[in-house]
């Protein structure tokens, strides 16, 4: 009797628990976001406790992945998700996102400019944008690239770091961004068949690629324009800079959204909210990216990130389009393989 009375306290001992620790986890925000923001140069450790002490709201920060891995992560998981809030899905990628989104008409939407909002039903609201474009290492003792077309030259063989565009949003941007300058046609097809000579490699993601240009295996390497921001910075040089083409850049824009049927609305609001205000400085500088909070004041270092005088959105090529230039990349890229 003794030992089934035990039994009995040591279950419901460990049933309490249990239930304790899932109550502690239903009042935590859980938030999936890019690798680059959770990392330990990213903005995350220093925005993430100032939001848990402003509000008293817990956050479980989820380093997951690239945009694409974030949103594939979230497709698997479907109902099932952990996921209160996503953070850096680009406006490229947006129209995988939004089935899995809420529509929240946050009070600072005013302070964006309409340009820069590609979601009219705010499921995906932008909180930092940039251009694609190619970081040179003034040192290298190459000639400087002033076109896209100045990249397909012999010279620069095995000297441009790619990266591809079905894993990685940065890739994508490339892979749209030369279809907005040469269509789909015979130069979309020469320049491509060009650009696999003169790189190095092809990197999965952003930060493997910039990991491989800063440590000196290329001397280009595919970023944004904000890049030199870092460097001015943190490494207090202007060694690196950002290539701005006559022809035009590939705008990207990052979105933070509300996952749908979350149990914790009003704090991912909160959440949101602050992203779009008080972090917008800290995302701008970790990020080296532009803030789109139209009120914010950015640091002298940002006169090193050029604002091209033409800009795409790559979130207004139709997604069979853009399904339809990665097919053909791939079969640029892996011909006579």
């Amino acid at each position: 009797m003794k030992k089934a009375l035990f039994v009995l306290l040591f279950a419901a001992v460990t049933m309490t628990a249990v239930m304790a620790q899932a109550a502690a986890e239903e009042d935590v925000l859980t938030v999936y976001a890019y690798d680059s923001f959770a990392s330990d140069w990213g903005p995350a450790g220093t925005l993430i406790p100032a939001f848990e002490e402003e509000t008293g709201i817990k956050v479980n920060l989820v380093s997951a992945g690239d945009a694409v891995e974030m949103i594939s992560r979230v497709e698997l998981e479907g109902e099932d998700t952990r996921a209160d809030v996503i953070l850096g899905i680009t406006d490229d990628f947006a129209y995988r996102a939004y089935p899995y989104l809420e529509s929240y008409d946050s009070p600072i939407i005013s302070d964006i400019p309409e340009e820069l909002r590609f979601d009219p039903e705010n499921r995906l609201i932008p909180f930092d944008y940039g251009a694609f474009a190619f970081v040179w290492d003034s040192e290298c003792g190459l000639d400087k690239p002033q076109s896209l077309s100045d990249l397909a030259d012999p010279e620069y063989k095995d000297n441009v770091i790619l990266i591809d565009p079905r894993t990685s949003s940065v890739g994508l941007g490339l892979l749209l961004w030369t279809y907005n300058i040469y269509g789909d046609g015979d130069e979309f097809v020469s320049w491509w068949e060009a650009m696999k000579e003169n790189a190095l490699t092809i990197a999965d993601g952003w930060s493997s690629a910039y990991g491989l240009f800063t440590e000196g295996e290329a001397p280009i390497v595919l970023s944004y324009t904000t890049s030199p921001v870092y460097h001015v910075m943190n490494d207090n040089t202007t060694r690196y800079q950002a290539l701005v083409f006559p022809e035009g850049h590939e705008a990207t824009i990052e979105g933070i959204g509300i996952v749908k049927g979350t149990d914790m609305r009003e704090e991912a609001e909160a959440f949101v909210d602050f992203i779009l205000t008080e972090a917008q400085i800290d995302i701008a500088v970790a990020n080296s990216m532009y803030p789109v909070n139209s009120a914010i004041e950015l640091p002298e270092a940002f006169d090193y990130a050029p604002k091209p005088s033409v800009l795409f959105r790559s979130g207004a090529t139709p997604q069979e389009k853009t399904e339809e230039l990665q097919a053909k990349w791939l079969s640029i890229m892996t011909e006579n393989d």
